[in-house]
Protein backbone atom coordinates (compact mmCIF):
# COMPACT_ATOMS: atom_id res chain seq x y z
CA UNK A 1 0.00 0.00 0.00
CA UNK A 2 2.77 2.33 0.90
CA UNK A 3 3.96 1.74 -2.71
CA UNK A 4 0.23 3.02 -4.00
CA UNK A 5 0.28 5.70 -2.18
CA UNK A 6 3.45 7.27 -3.53
CA UNK A 7 1.88 6.63 -7.07
CA UNK A 8 -1.31 8.48 -6.18
CA UNK A 9 0.76 10.84 -4.77
CA UNK A 10 2.58 11.24 -7.83
CA UNK A 11 -0.60 11.16 -10.05
CA UNK A 12 -2.00 14.94 -10.11
CA UNK A 13 1.77 16.12 -11.06
CA UNK A 14 1.80 13.63 -13.73
CA UNK A 15 -1.43 14.77 -15.02
CA UNK A 16 -0.32 18.39 -14.28
CA UNK A 17 2.83 18.17 -16.03
CA UNK A 18 2.10 16.19 -18.85
CA UNK A 19 3.22 17.75 -22.11
CA UNK A 20 4.99 20.43 -20.68
CA UNK A 21 8.41 21.25 -21.45
CA UNK A 22 11.09 20.81 -18.40
CA UNK A 23 14.79 22.28 -19.22
CA UNK A 24 17.29 20.67 -16.80
CA UNK A 25 20.61 21.86 -15.96
CA UNK A 26 23.09 19.03 -15.46
CA UNK A 27 26.24 19.61 -13.23
CA UNK A 28 28.28 19.19 -10.15
CA UNK A 29 29.12 15.81 -8.84
CA UNK A 30 27.32 14.30 -11.84
CA UNK A 31 29.15 14.90 -14.59
CA UNK A 32 32.23 13.36 -12.97
CA UNK A 33 30.56 10.31 -11.21
CA UNK A 34 29.57 7.48 -13.47
CA UNK A 35 26.85 6.23 -11.26
CA UNK A 36 25.29 9.58 -9.97
CA UNK A 37 24.92 10.20 -13.81
CA UNK A 38 23.05 7.07 -14.30
CA UNK A 39 20.97 7.63 -11.97
CA UNK A 40 19.62 11.11 -12.99
CA UNK A 41 19.49 10.10 -16.81
CA UNK A 42 16.79 7.30 -15.89
CA UNK A 43 15.51 9.59 -14.18
CA UNK A 44 15.08 12.18 -16.92
CA UNK A 45 14.06 9.19 -19.53
CA UNK A 46 11.03 8.51 -16.63
CA UNK A 47 10.30 12.15 -17.40
CA UNK A 48 10.05 10.99 -20.71
CA UNK A 49 7.83 8.56 -20.35
CA UNK A 50 5.15 10.40 -18.41
CA UNK A 51 4.57 12.61 -20.93
CA UNK A 52 7.10 15.75 -20.18
CA UNK A 53 9.32 17.42 -23.11
CA UNK A 54 12.41 17.21 -21.43
CA UNK A 55 15.46 19.24 -22.31
CA UNK A 56 19.11 18.87 -21.24
CA UNK A 57 21.96 21.23 -21.03
CA UNK A 58 25.04 19.98 -19.55
CA UNK A 59 28.01 21.70 -17.56
CA UNK A 60 31.97 20.42 -17.31
CA UNK A 61 34.06 22.80 -15.68
CA UNK A 62 35.97 20.04 -13.38
CA UNK A 63 36.25 18.07 -16.15
CA UNK A 64 37.63 20.22 -18.64
CA UNK A 65 39.98 21.05 -15.79
CA UNK A 66 41.24 17.74 -15.44
CA UNK A 67 41.59 16.82 -19.09
CA UNK A 68 44.09 20.01 -19.06
CA UNK A 69 46.47 18.36 -16.71
CA UNK A 70 46.38 15.54 -18.13
CA UNK A 71 47.33 16.83 -21.59
CA UNK A 72 50.25 18.99 -19.78
CA UNK A 73 47.99 22.32 -19.82
CA UNK A 74 48.09 24.35 -16.86
CA UNK A 75 44.85 26.03 -16.29
CA UNK A 76 44.60 29.73 -15.64
CA UNK A 77 42.76 31.56 -13.38
CA UNK A 78 42.80 35.26 -12.06
CA UNK A 79 40.65 36.35 -8.97
CA UNK A 80 38.91 32.38 -9.63
CA UNK A 81 37.99 33.49 -13.04
CA UNK A 82 38.77 31.17 -15.59
CA UNK A 83 40.96 32.44 -18.66
CA UNK A 84 39.76 31.22 -21.55
CA UNK A 85 42.33 31.21 -24.38
CA UNK A 86 42.72 28.84 -27.51
CA UNK A 87 44.31 26.04 -25.69
CA UNK A 88 41.54 26.55 -23.25
CA UNK A 89 39.35 26.50 -25.38
CA UNK A 90 39.75 24.03 -27.45
CA UNK A 91 39.99 21.58 -24.49
CA UNK A 92 36.75 22.92 -23.96
CA UNK A 93 35.15 21.93 -26.57
CA UNK A 94 36.57 18.62 -26.56
CA UNK A 95 35.30 17.50 -23.31
CA UNK A 96 32.04 19.44 -23.56
CA UNK A 97 30.61 18.41 -26.89
CA UNK A 98 32.87 14.82 -27.50
CA UNK A 99 32.87 13.76 -23.79
CA UNK A 100 30.59 14.71 -21.91
CA UNK A 101 27.63 15.01 -24.11
CA UNK A 102 28.39 12.12 -26.18
CA UNK A 103 27.94 9.71 -22.42
CA UNK A 104 24.97 11.77 -21.59
CA UNK A 105 23.32 10.51 -25.29
CA UNK A 106 24.42 7.13 -24.92
CA UNK A 107 22.66 6.86 -21.64
CA UNK A 108 19.64 7.89 -22.96
CA UNK A 109 19.58 5.40 -25.52
CA UNK A 110 20.84 2.57 -22.82
CA UNK A 111 17.45 3.78 -20.87
CA UNK A 112 15.57 3.46 -24.02
CA UNK A 113 14.70 6.60 -25.19
CA UNK A 114 16.38 8.93 -28.14
CA UNK A 115 18.80 11.62 -27.48
CA UNK A 116 20.46 14.09 -29.25
CA UNK A 117 23.20 16.30 -28.59
CA UNK A 118 23.91 20.42 -29.79
CA UNK A 119 25.84 23.29 -29.51
CA UNK A 120 25.27 26.62 -30.34
CA UNK A 121 26.30 26.71 -34.05
CA UNK A 122 23.63 23.85 -34.29
CA UNK A 123 20.16 25.72 -36.14
CA UNK A 124 21.98 28.66 -34.89
CA UNK A 125 20.77 27.59 -31.49
CA UNK A 126 23.00 30.01 -29.58
CA UNK A 127 24.56 33.38 -30.39
CA UNK A 128 26.54 34.98 -27.63
CA UNK A 129 28.03 38.20 -27.69
CA UNK A 130 32.26 38.32 -25.64
CA UNK A 131 32.38 39.02 -22.35
CA UNK A 132 33.10 42.34 -21.09
CA UNK A 133 36.60 42.46 -19.66
CA UNK A 134 35.96 41.94 -15.47
CA UNK A 135 37.11 43.65 -12.43
CA UNK A 136 38.82 41.43 -9.90
CA UNK A 137 41.24 41.43 -7.13
CA UNK A 138 44.33 39.91 -7.60
CA UNK A 139 45.92 40.53 -3.91
CA UNK A 140 44.85 44.00 -2.84
CA UNK A 141 44.72 45.41 -6.22
CA UNK A 142 41.83 45.57 -8.27
CA UNK A 143 42.65 44.78 -12.08
CA UNK A 144 40.64 44.31 -15.23
CA UNK A 145 40.63 41.02 -16.63
CA UNK A 146 39.91 39.60 -20.04
CA UNK A 147 38.11 35.86 -19.28
CA UNK A 148 38.94 35.09 -23.21
CA UNK A 149 36.78 33.12 -25.78
CA UNK A 150 33.88 33.87 -22.72
CA UNK A 151 30.85 34.78 -24.21
CA UNK A 152 27.04 36.39 -22.55
CA UNK A 153 24.00 34.75 -24.57
CA UNK A 154 22.81 37.43 -26.52
CA UNK A 155 19.93 34.87 -28.28
CA UNK A 156 18.25 31.62 -28.32
CA UNK A 157 16.36 30.20 -31.52
CA UNK A 158 14.27 27.36 -30.22
CA UNK A 159 13.16 25.96 -33.68
CA UNK A 160 15.30 23.33 -33.91
CA UNK A 161 14.35 22.08 -30.34
CA UNK A 162 10.73 22.18 -30.56
CA UNK A 163 10.95 20.03 -33.70
CA UNK A 164 13.13 17.29 -32.02
CA UNK A 165 10.51 17.47 -28.96
CA UNK A 166 7.56 17.47 -31.26
CA UNK A 167 9.43 14.04 -32.68
CA UNK A 168 10.11 12.30 -29.46
CA UNK A 169 14.03 13.07 -28.86
CA UNK A 170 15.91 14.38 -25.61
CA UNK A 171 18.19 17.31 -26.59
CA UNK A 172 21.48 17.45 -24.76
CA UNK A 173 23.15 21.11 -25.19
CA UNK A 174 26.52 21.83 -24.58
CA UNK A 175 27.28 25.55 -23.45
CA UNK A 176 29.53 26.33 -26.53
CA UNK A 177 27.90 29.29 -28.19
CA UNK A 178 28.64 31.09 -31.38
CA UNK A 179 29.35 35.20 -32.42
CA UNK A 180 28.07 36.49 -35.53
CA UNK A 181 31.11 35.89 -36.59
CA UNK A 182 30.89 32.42 -36.30
CA UNK A 183 33.25 31.84 -33.82
CA UNK A 184 33.41 29.40 -30.66
CA UNK A 185 32.22 31.09 -27.15
CA UNK A 186 32.21 29.26 -23.40
CA UNK A 187 29.11 30.48 -21.95
CA UNK A 188 28.17 29.35 -18.20
CA UNK A 189 26.34 26.62 -18.34
CA UNK A 190 23.44 28.20 -15.88
CA UNK A 191 22.56 31.03 -17.58
CA UNK A 192 22.45 29.15 -20.64
CA UNK A 193 20.14 26.75 -19.63
CA UNK A 194 17.82 29.61 -18.10
CA UNK A 195 17.95 31.83 -21.45
CA UNK A 196 17.09 28.25 -23.27
CA UNK A 197 14.00 27.84 -20.78
CA UNK A 198 12.78 31.05 -21.66
CA UNK A 199 12.97 30.97 -24.99
CA UNK A 200 11.23 27.47 -24.84
CA UNK A 201 8.22 29.11 -23.23
CA UNK A 202 9.25 25.83 -20.59
CA UNK A 203 6.73 25.36 -17.12
CA UNK A 204 9.76 24.13 -15.36
CA UNK A 205 13.63 24.63 -15.13
CA UNK A 206 15.69 22.57 -12.86
CA UNK A 207 19.28 23.27 -11.58
CA UNK A 208 20.85 20.28 -10.35
CA UNK A 209 23.60 21.03 -8.15
CA UNK A 210 26.05 19.61 -5.06
CA UNK A 211 24.15 20.66 -2.25
CA UNK A 212 20.27 20.32 -1.05
CA UNK A 213 18.78 23.69 -3.06
CA UNK A 214 18.98 27.11 -1.95
CA UNK A 215 20.95 26.90 1.92
CA UNK A 216 22.14 29.88 3.88
CA UNK A 217 25.96 30.43 3.98
CA UNK A 218 26.65 28.43 7.03
CA UNK A 219 24.91 25.11 5.70
CA UNK A 220 22.41 25.22 8.66
CA UNK A 221 19.15 25.80 6.85
CA UNK A 222 17.36 24.60 3.39
CA UNK A 223 14.49 27.02 2.03
CA UNK A 224 12.66 24.88 0.57
CA UNK A 225 9.82 26.68 -0.55
CA UNK A 226 10.37 30.42 -1.93
CA UNK A 227 8.47 33.60 -3.84
CA UNK A 228 10.82 35.30 -5.81
CA UNK A 229 10.53 38.60 -3.99
CA UNK A 230 12.12 36.26 -0.62
CA UNK A 231 15.07 34.42 -3.02
CA UNK A 232 16.13 37.81 -4.16
CA UNK A 233 15.66 39.14 -0.89
CA UNK A 234 18.37 36.44 0.28
CA UNK A 235 20.83 37.86 -2.24
CA UNK A 236 20.33 41.41 -0.84
CA UNK A 237 21.23 40.12 2.99
CA UNK A 238 23.76 38.40 1.64
CA UNK A 239 22.37 35.32 3.36
CA UNK A 240 23.13 33.36 -0.25
CA UNK A 241 27.15 33.73 -1.09
CA UNK A 242 29.38 32.17 -3.55
CA UNK A 243 28.75 30.02 -6.47
CA UNK A 244 24.69 29.62 -5.39
CA UNK A 245 24.41 33.23 -6.45
CA UNK A 246 24.59 32.50 -10.52
CA UNK A 247 22.67 29.88 -10.18
CA UNK A 248 19.75 31.60 -8.46
CA UNK A 249 19.83 34.42 -10.21
CA UNK A 250 19.38 31.83 -13.45
CA UNK A 251 16.00 30.79 -11.86
CA UNK A 252 14.89 34.55 -11.06
CA UNK A 253 15.71 35.31 -14.62
CA UNK A 254 13.49 32.26 -15.94
CA UNK A 255 10.74 33.74 -13.49
CA UNK A 256 10.31 36.47 -14.32
CA UNK A 257 10.61 35.77 -18.39
CA UNK A 258 7.07 33.34 -18.19
CA UNK A 259 8.66 29.75 -16.24
CA UNK A 260 6.27 29.12 -14.19
CA UNK A 261 8.63 27.34 -11.46
CA UNK A 262 12.10 26.95 -10.97
CA UNK A 263 14.10 24.39 -8.99
CA UNK A 264 17.58 23.49 -7.26
CA UNK A 265 18.02 20.09 -6.21
CA UNK A 266 21.08 17.96 -4.85
CA UNK A 267 21.62 15.82 -8.17
CA UNK A 268 24.17 13.56 -5.98
CA UNK A 269 20.90 11.91 -3.79
CA UNK A 270 19.35 9.38 -5.92
CA UNK A 271 15.88 9.73 -7.61
CA UNK A 272 16.11 14.38 -6.88
CA UNK A 273 14.87 15.15 -10.06
CA UNK A 274 11.43 12.48 -9.17
CA UNK A 275 11.23 13.57 -5.46
CA UNK A 276 11.13 17.37 -6.31
CA UNK A 277 8.84 17.14 -8.92
CA UNK A 278 6.37 14.48 -7.96
CA UNK A 279 5.88 14.46 -4.18
CA UNK A 280 4.10 17.26 -2.36
CA UNK A 281 6.94 18.12 -0.23
CA UNK A 282 9.80 17.80 -2.50
CA UNK A 283 13.27 17.67 -1.37
CA UNK A 284 14.87 20.66 -2.56
CA UNK A 285 14.26 24.23 -3.27
CA UNK A 286 11.32 25.41 -5.19
CA UNK A 287 10.85 29.37 -6.73
CA UNK A 288 7.60 30.17 -8.10
CA UNK A 289 7.03 33.39 -8.62
CA UNK A 290 3.88 34.09 -6.52
CA UNK A 291 2.71 32.27 -3.22
CA UNK A 292 -0.47 30.78 -5.02
CA UNK A 293 1.12 29.28 -8.17
CA UNK A 294 -0.10 25.91 -8.07
CA UNK A 295 1.91 22.52 -7.66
Amino acid sequence: MKRVDVLMEALPYIQQFHGKTIVIKLGGHAMIDPAVLDTVIQDVVLLHYVGLRVVLVHGGGPEITEKMKALGKEPKFVGGLRITDNDTLEVAQMVLVGKIRGNIVSLITKFGAKGVGLAGQDGNLMFAKKTCAKKVFVGDKEEEVDLGHVGDVEEVNPELLIGLLDKGYIPVISPIAIDRKGHSLNVNADTAAGDIAIALGAYKFVNLSDIDGIMNAQRTRTYHRLTTDEAKKLIDDGVIVGGMIPKLEACLKCLDNGVEHAHIVNGNKDHTILLELFTRDGIGTMIKKSADSGL
